[in-house]
């Protein structure tokens, strides 16, 4: 049933939701100690096509999975796999707080691309606004140095591909057959697709075994169903419940999230660099999602 408003499940979940994807970029970072980080996404999307196909099997959607949409099928896994590659190798070398923050830019080239390919979605002066702020986060972000962590302009430049590719992966949703498969299917595509790219590419990167241990494997499984599987399908659902501006607002709780905990776990500085341009980038993320009125 739709409703117009959030209530105290919609916030709860809402936050659960934000809480798993800022975990995510921690397990991601605890992980590539252990296994290299694009043959540990290769594993995770392989993994995944279990769980996500086992979802689509029970709620009856595996018809939607169609080899007409074969050839927008492939450009989304393509995408997919050149986004992870992105986040995974920037958690390996840069801070959790940059990598975050520079991949929660993704509306913003979203926001560009859907205004002069989208019809209809041209940019409002309220998120004209919202662009240009996130933009400003985004780069203050990037420019910045220093303070405690592993800061690297190669590892936040792999953050902003993997941003790029985030956003990549939803136009070519929004724009292509895909869009009648629906997102449980599109989903489906970007796991069966970029697990085998994803592995075929991984002995580029380095060997594919680092300083193992069992918890990384945990960990594997965890990224793949709860993450993947679970993490996607739970936004899924806040979408057909809830109003879709209003729960894309909340995105912006990821990053901040993200930026706490690598605080936290991984002593990352708390900068006011770092926390100024999150406040540029969270708002932004707000003015773009706000319903127009």
């Amino acid at each position: 049933m739709r409703k117009d408003r959030l209530d105290a499940v919609g916030i709860a979940t809402l936050l659960g939701v934000a809480g798993i994807l800022a975990v995510n970029q921690i397990v991601i970072k605890l992980v590539d100690k252990g296994l290299q980080p694009v043959f540990f996404a290769g594993a995770r999307s392989a993994l995944a096509i279990v769980f996500v196909g086992g979802w689509l099997w029970y709620r009856g959607l595996l018809g939607r999975v169609k080899w007409s949409d074969l050839g927008p099928g492939l450009a989304i896994g393509t995408v997919f796999a050149v986004e992870f590659i992105g986040l995974f190798l920037a958690l390996d070398l840069t801070t959790v707080g940059h990598s975050a923050l520079i991949m929660y830019s993704m509306p913003v080239w979203l926001g560009i691309a859907a205004h002069f390919l989208l019809p209809g979605e041209r940019a409002t002066p309220i998120k004209a606004l919202g662009l240009a702020l996130a933009f400003a986060g985004t780069a203050w972000a990037i420019s910045s140095r220093g303070g405690s962590g592993q800061v690297s302009w190669i590892g936040d430049l792999c953050a902003l591909i993997a941003a790029w590719g985030w956003a990549g992966t939803a136009m070519i949703a929004r724009t292509t057959r895909l869009r009648e498969a629906g997102p449980e299917a599109q989903l489906f595509w970007m796991v069966l697709v970029s697990a085998p790219i994803l592995l075929a590419v991984s002995p580029l990167f380095g060997p594919l075994i680092r300083d193992v241990g069992p918890m990384d494997w945990v960990w594997l499984v965890f990224q793949a169903s709860v993450v993947v599987a679970g993490g996607f399908v739970t936004w899924l659902w806040l979408l057909s419940v809830y109003p879709a501006s209003t729960v894309a607002s909340f995105s912006f709780l990821t990053p901040i999230m993200s930026i706490l905990l690598g605080h936290l776990i991984f002593g990352e500085s708390l900068s006011f660099t770092l926390l100024g341009a999150a406040a540029l980038v969270s708002l932004g993320i707000i003015l773009i999602n706000r319903k127009a009125s």
